[in-house]
């Protein structure tokens, strides 16, 4: 089988070439691997191939299905668990195959959540430069004592629970807020609605998915119900957020800080080396004059043991589509 890989960097060549030797297969796996994000303008680059396999900013929508489906693509395959970069009804229509990873090492993007919060709260990101330079003074780095703190949890899955049972090792009070509570997470704090979770919470930090409803669930009313001066942290999906709304809380000073590992026009931006180029997105870069506000680009998944388990299953995924057997992480298809 052939299966082009778009959004390909050298980590995911390392992974997926390394998962790919792992075991013998009644059938050859020949991975093609592009650079270049899947889009309409991209989709001729997977002729030939069976199946694809994509990433958070590769774009499936309508068009870029059809034409896939006309070059004789049948399956895709996702790097990721979230899928709302995905037309489901036209691949469904379409009759193409549509599998995800959907939980790999969430105590990776757990810990990454975690390093966001104490990152901003003792100024460490500020620390490391000033003592570089010589300035030892303590003015502008005092942070707060995370014992004690409430934090809210919204989205209570496997993430979720995972960054809820490190905040308890703080000595944190959690809440949780999901539209399907999960039993397990009533051992870790307790479950209350979104309101009274943004109107009590001194952190809050997001662990859902993007669909429709819940887009921009952070704007403008739900930023005021929150504390003065509270901390917001998404590493989650861009779209949960109104950025704009988060930069005039920020401006007013009502929202204390921000950590973001996701942005809503991230496409443009990460997983690429712009460090040459005018960075053209006037909003990205009016976040960055913020000294409360630390952006990393999309990184929480990445640690030696979440790459290897999207490898893994990702192959597992692919076999399921060879032998046309069911399989558990489709989201589209048997």
């Amino acid at each position: 089988m052939k299966i082009t890989v778009f959004s390909a960097q050298s980590y995911d060549r390392q992974f997926l070439n390394e998962a790919n030797q792992a075991e013998p297969r009644p059938y050859d796996v020949e991975l093609i691997y592009q650079q270049a994000t899947l889009s309409l303008q991209t989709a001729a680059l997977a002729q030939g191939s069976e199946a694809i396999c994509v990433f958070v900013n590769d774009r499936l929508d309508a068009p870029v299905l059809e034409a896939l489906a006309r070059l004789g693509v049948r399956g895709i395959l996702l790097r990721c668990a979230g899928f709302n970069n995905v037309d489901i009804d036209t691949a469904a229509s379409l009759g193409l195959f549509v599998a995800r990873v959907p939980a790999y090492s969430p105590e990776a993007v757990a810990e990454h959540t975690i390093a966001l919060i104490m990152t901003l709260n003792r100024h460490t990101h500020r620390a490391y430069n000033r003592v570089r330079e010589g300035n030892f003074m303590l003015d502008g780095l005092l942070g707060m004592t995370m014992r004690g703190k409430t934090v809210g949890i919204v989205g209570t899955g496997k993430i979720g629970r995972a960054t809820a049972r490190i905040l308890r090792g703080f000595g944190c009070d959690v809440l949780g807020c999901d539209p399907l509570p999960s039993p397990e997470f009533k051992r870790l704090g307790d479950m209350v609605d979104l309101q009274p979770l943004l109107e009590q919470s001194d952190i809050v930090t997001l662990h859902c998915p993007l669909v429709e409803d819940n887009r921009h669930m952070i704007n403008a009313d739900s930023l005021l119900l929150m504390k003065a001066g509270a901390m917001l942290i998404n590493t989650s999906r861009g779209g949960l957020i109104d950025t704009n709304a988060a930069i005039s809380a920020l401006k007013t000073r009502h929202l204390g800080a921000l950590g973001i590992d996701v942005y809503e026009q991230e496409s443009a931006l990460f997983f690429h080396d712009r460090s040459s180029d005018i960075i053209d997105d006037d909003v990205f870069q009016r976040l960055m004059t913020f000294p409360n506000v630390l952006v990393t680009g999309h990184q929480g998944f990445f640690t030696t043991e979440a790459m290897r388990e999207i490898s893994a299953v990702t192959f597992q995924n692919l076999h399921c589509l060879a032998e046309g057997v069911p399989c558990a992480n489709a989201v589209v298809g048997s």
